[in-house]
């Protein structure tokens, strides 16, 4: 089981240089995720794991013992002064696991839908700078002596692919695990922080980088044109799912058999991902329609990861921004095929370009402090939909079976329905997360995404 190193002798109060390792920047993509966490809600992703009954580890002990191999968990947050580059990663002298691991008591009646309670208490929870970005929720007391829990990271930290890799370090591997509880005691940094000369060559090294590249960020800027592509720049449809968003999150799940969404994309050369398209603008069109709206079409906002898969040990942000503009009238094999071709002149060999273009903009609006001006009014999009190809094979966790994975994740702004999808052993989950002062009717849309999944696999 890995275990976290022992801190590194020092000479004097001043290690040597070597001693220090090189200097973990955050990207310009965790960056953005940094510098846009100004809403009523923090950027935080999460995930639900429903473990079965008969695990024979305190699960809350083996987390801990789990946590030292993923270092990016040990590590918290340093903003540098001024002109000595984006802020860095180093090794939290002071890591304590149990100031990120709780046990809390699911309410009565223990049902799927207080477990989504306590799962957004602890996603919109802010995470404090001060300590590493993370948290862990063990929830008890759950129907048929289930357990849950809750893993929360901040954005910063990881975006989707990332915290699938996260989540691989910490569930059952080939090594067995003891069901013995480990101490959870304070765990020491390996390495002191950089000094201000070691900031200072880095970001010069950096910036020069920078330059030597300017060729290939023009290219890539080309490229993040044709990934925006008709959704982007054009305004959004005006309806009341766009509002400004409070504190308060609720969340609604729908859960599929995966093969039919795939094989119903497949009929019409679409992906899993374009099915979502069509199921969560359709099921967006119902609810308007029951409000007495109507609409010809909606813009759903897309993330595109420029990394198909990557390893706990390489974290942060790749991504970019797909915004598709897809029809809401019509049958569902036309509104398929539509959204099909869309996306597919939409994607490009430079998966997650549009960051160039996007990621500027965003990070110039927040450093005027405009940026949450401008997402309480924005009508570039309608929605957001997240979907990530989970694990394959079924998970255990201290012995545990995993029996499903709910994503979790938070938006701001003035978009009060969004989801989040992501399959696993051959389901797929999709989350319709809402607020519910703009959006009252979750379980209603959740209702009309399934009815919306039947209807094209049945197509």
């Amino acid at each position: 089981m890995p275990t976290a190193r022992p801190r590194t002798p020092e000479v004097a109060g001043r290690p040597p240089r070597a001693d220090r390792g090189a200097i973990q920047r955050i990207s310009p993509g965790d960056l953005v995720e940094l510098a846009t966490d100004v809403g009523p809600v923090p950027m935080n992703v999460g995930a639900v794991l429903l473990l079965a009954e008969g695990s024979g580890a305190d699960v809350a002990a083996v987390l801990a013992q789990r946590i030292g191999g993923v270092a990016r968990l040990r590590q918290r947050l340093v903003t540098p002064p001024w002109g000595l580059g984006r802020p860095y990663w180093v090794d939290d002298a002071d890591f304590d696991i149990e100031a990120h691991v709780s046990t809390v008591r699911c309410a009565s009646p223990g049902d799927e839908s207080a477990l989504l309670s306590a799962a957004v208490d602890a996603v919109t929870r802010p995470l404090p700078r001060s300590r590493a970005l993370w948290r862990a929720v063990v929830v008890t007391g759950l129907a048929d002596e289930q357990i849950g829990l809750v893993v929360v990271l901040h954005h910063v930290l990881a975006d989707g692919i990332g915290g699938l890799a996260v989540l691989a370090r910490l569930v059952d591997g080939d090594a067995s695990v003891s069901s013995a509880p480990q101490a959870s005691g304070r765990v020491r940094a390996a390495r002191p922080a950089p000094r201000a000369g070691d900031l200072l060559a880095d970001s010069a090294a950096e910036r020069w980088s920078m330059l030597r590249g300017a060729l290939r960020a023009v290219a890539r800027i080309h490229r993040g044109r044709v990934e925006l592509g008709r959704g982007g720049g054009r305004r959004a449809p005006r309806c009341s799912l766009n509002a400004s968003t409070g504190p308060r999150r609720r969340v609604a799940t729908v859960e599929v058999d995966l093969a039919p969404v795939r094989a119903a994309g497949r009929r019409y050369g679409a992906t899993v991902n374009d099915v979502l398209l069509v199921a969560v603008t359709g099921a967006m069109a119902r609810t308007l329609r029951g409000r007495g709206e109507e609409v010809t079409e909606l813009v759903v906002s897309v993330p595109v990861s420029a990394r198909a898969s990557t390893t706990s040990h390489d974290l942060g942000n790749q991504v970019g921004v797909m915004p598709v503009r897809a029809p809401v009238h019509g049958s569902v094999p036309a509104r398929l095929a539509r959204v099909a071709e869309l996306t597919r002149a939409q994607k490009t060999q430079a998966r997650g370009a549009s960051a160039a273009l996007v990621g500027p903009v965003f990070r110039l609006l927040a450093a005027a402090r405009l940026f949450r001006w401008f997402v309480d009014r924005q009508r570039l999009v309608n929605s957001f939909l997240t979907n990530m190809p989970g694990p394959t094979a079924p998970l255990t966790f201290a012995g545990a079976r995993v029996l499903r994975i709910i994503p979790v994740t938070i938006t701001a702004g003035n978009v009060g329905v969004a989801f989040a999808a992501l399959s696993y052993a051959g389901r797929l989950t999709v989350s319709v997360i809402v607020d519910p002062d703009v959006v009252p009717e979750s379980d209603a849309v959740a209702e009309a995404v399934a009815g919306e999944l039947r209807a094209v696999a049945d197509a």
